[in-house]
């Protein structure tokens, strides 16, 4: 699958911060990538400007910054890049886009049911696009199910959105 530019940066960025800790860090704590600026020496970064050009990275980072993906500042005097919830978002689903989904091999089913009020229907709206992302099929109207092995990325993202309070999580036999 072709990914764009912007997902394709954002990614990488993501994995890069994701081999020093784990991702539930990040989401709280502010990640960072420290001398990461386009103007510091970095082999992502010059990966990025052989590929597409000096002018081309600048508008992209300049694209990611005006768009809130990503911040620049500088931190205990030196500079940093910092991915935000809007740009950790964003890669998260570019990952469902990217990974593989095996199915289970015990032969069950995850089924999620969720109650989400009305006056959070923007959270509604979201949980749903995960769920569509994740490989979840609508099995009623607040009733999903997935043959896939998608059971820790879903709780780890409803944590994330702050959704778990609304959700169940079963694990059935097969249908």
């Amino acid at each position: 699958m072709k990914l764009s530019i912007t997902d394709k940066f954002l990614w990488d960025i993501y994995n890069a911060l994701n081999k020093a800790e784990d991702i539930l860090y990040f989401a709280t704590k502010r990640p960072t990538m420290r001398n990461f600026l386009p103007g510091a020496k970095n082999p992502i970064f010059d990966n990025y400007r052989k590929e597409i050009g000096r002018k081309k990275f600048s508008q992209l980072i300049y694209y990611l910054k005006r768009n809130n993906y990503i911040k620049a500042e500088s931190l205990k005097s030196k500079k940093a890049i910092i991915l935000t919830k809007k740009g950790i978002s964003n890669v998260l689903k570019t990952s469902f886009k990217v990974e593989k989904r095996a199915k289970r091999k015990d032969g069950r089913w995850i089924m999620l049911i969720f109650d989400i009020p009305a006056k959070y229907g923007k959270s509604r709206n979201l949980l749903r696009s995960i769920l569509y992302n994740l490989g979840y099929t609508m099995f009623q109207q607040s009733v999903w199910i997935t043959p896939y092995d998608v059971a820790e990325k879903t709780e780890k993202l409803l944590q994330f959105y702050s959704l778990d309070k609304f959700i169940r999580i079963f694990l059935i036999e097969g249908l």
